[in-house]
């Protein structure tokens, strides 16, 4: 189990991820405007925080389990369960998601404020997405989160509901490690923040993933060789 203390260094490290190029701290390729940064202000309270740079770029906070001394990384059955308020901004680009050499995203959450009634999901891992529409969604609103990571399906629920399960799950031989940050989009499939906008935030205040045990664990891997064929 995981509870998360952002705040702890053992448990993650701020401002470098494999998820870019050479672990950071730029990643223009994926329409960023990211400039990742170590000061704990911009992450370490919970609070996610993107600042406006004088060279047009953003420094901006991200947190990840991979490369701590806890080495914390999600397995097959994990289940995680998120609090977060979504920033207002247009440009603000938020979210949870996983990473592990190269691969092996599920995107918990995704988040674009200028479609302030959607949220998006995301398994790349075996090629499934889903968007919600939902006006309980919306700039600087409280959500709650759940993802179960099944090995034959991912189910994502937000405020209580069950949204999505893509039947197609990550496999049970698939471990990733945690990330959490607040992007800021370059423009090409989202706004860039108005040339006003100096500085920006999304906040998390719980993250917690609880893993099954015992009878729990051969439940969340039965059948796990036919899920093993679908393509990937």
């Amino acid at each position: 189990m995981l509870t998360a203390d952002f705040a702890s260094a053992e448990q993650w490290v701020a401002g470098r991820s494999w998820a870019y190029p050479d672990g950071g701290p730029v990643n223009p390729g994926d329409d960023k405007l990211d400039h990742l940064v170590t000061d704990p202000s911009y992450s370490r309270s919970g609070v996610f925080r993107a600042v406006r740079r004088p060279d047009g770029l953003w420094n901006t906070g991200l947190l990840t389990t991979e490369g701590s001394e806890q080495a914390f990384a999600l397995r097959p059955g994990d289940v995680l369960e998120a609090r977060v308020r979504l920033p207002r901004e247009v440009g603000a680009w938020p979210a949870i998601w996983t990473w592990r050499d190269g691969d092996q995203e599920i995107d918990v959450f995704e988040y674009h404020p200028d479609h302030p009634h959607l949220l998006e999901f995301g398994n790349h891992v075996r090629g499934a997405g889903f968007s919600l529409r939902d006006d309980a969604i919306a700039p600087g609103a409280w959500v709650d989160l759940r993802t179960e990571f099944g090995a034959r399906s991912v189910v994502w629920w937000v405020n209580g509901s069950r949204v999505f399960s893509d039947q197609r799950g990550v496999g049970r031989r698939w471990h990733a490690y945690l990330i959490v940050n607040l992007s800021v989009s370059a423009g090409r499939y989202h706004p860039a923040p108005a040339p006003r906008t100096a500085e920006m935030s999304f906040e998390v205040s719980r993250l917690v993933v609880r893993r099954p045990t015992g009878d729990a664990v051969a439940a969340a891997e039965a059948g796990e060789e036919a899920a093993l064929d679908e393509p990937a």
